[in-house]
């Protein structure tokens, strides 16, 4: 690969320095792809609070929207082919996130902003600050070109119950309406079964399904990555299907060499071949 064909994506998200959460699961896969990433961190921890104890404090939105500032400066944001968000901290940090996808469409009109609205999931229920999911639903949405929420954030973000494959098409369809083309839906649950994992992705009149085994295994950070991974695929093939199978094969393929390392924690430097040539593949079904 060329210098010259090398993609920049700027990344806002959290960071741990122990573990891979945040801009700490999304940049290396990105990079391990070939893109250059830009991350800015929302917040600074030791490592992911769902161990019970951490150290570290969220960042003042004045600090990110300072380091989005600074990166700006550089004259380099025409350069920018997407901008990906994660973990916010506060809704002002959210706006200080919008204020800069502004300014990378102004410079770049073709460049996509990727929202992965995190709010919580299914387990423990919501864990953002109050604010959050509002913020999402009223202001960040209606300015993505992808959206990426787990199967919980479906839920919350649309006010619906999500029960059934043709529930969650209907999800998708209401997230589409405030504004992203595509979404992405992560940790789905439709089947009814406990031994199976789902994805689904929607644009337009169309919607593609994959499903792996489940791992009987609970690791932080895999939304984080599959967010990095979709985005990176598409800005590649731009195709929904085609950047559905490959995150589903390598997300597949680190979640099994965590489980077989026997730990919690994503292992994604040991792994990272699977993100350029994962050895099992499994199949998309059209569902509309």
């Amino acid at each position: 690969m060329t210098t010259a064909s090398v993609m920049n994506i700027l990344s806002v998200q959290s960071s741990v320095a122990f573990g891979h959460v945040g801009n700490s699961a999304a940049v290396f896969p990105l990079q391990r792809l070939g893109f250059e990433v830009w991350p800015v961190n929302t917040v600074a921890f030791s490592n992911h609070p769902g161990y019970g104890a951490w150290r570290g404090q969220i960042c003042d939105a004045e600090l990110v929207a300072a380091l989005l500032a600074g990166i700006a400066e550089r004259g380099v944001l025409a350069s920018c082919a997407a901008v990906l968000s994660g973990y916010l901290g506060t809704v002002e940090t959210g706006i200080a996130v919008l204020d800069a996808v502004r300014e990378v469409k102004k410079a770049n009109p073709g460049a996509l902003y990727c929202c992965d609205p995190v709010i919580g999931d299914r387990d423990g229920g919501a864990y953002v600050r109050s604010g959050i999911a509002a913020f999402f639903r009223d202001r960040a949405l209606a300015e993505a070109d992808i959206a990426a929420p787990n199967h919980f954030e479906l839920e919350q973000l649309t006010g619906r119950s999500v029960a059934s494959l043709a529930e969650a098409l209907g999800a998708v369809d209401a997230l589409r309406r405030i504004g992203p083309p595509i979404v992405l839906v992560t940790s789905l649950e439709t089947s009814g079964r406990r031994d199976v994992s789902e994805m689904l992705v929607g644009e337009d009149d169309a919607a593609w399904l994959v499903t792996t085994p489940r791992l009987p295994i609970a690791v932080n950070g895999a939304g984080d990555a599959v967010a990095a991974l979709f985005l990176g695929h598409y800005l590649r093939a731009r195709s929904p299907e085609k950047a559905l199978a490959a995150t589903a094969a390598a997300i597949f393929a680190i979640i099994e060499a965590t489980a077989r390392a026997g730990t919690r924690e994503l292992q994604l430097v040991g792994a990272q071949d699977a993100f350029v040539a994962p050895r099992r593949h499994f199949a998309t079904r059209r569902v509309r």
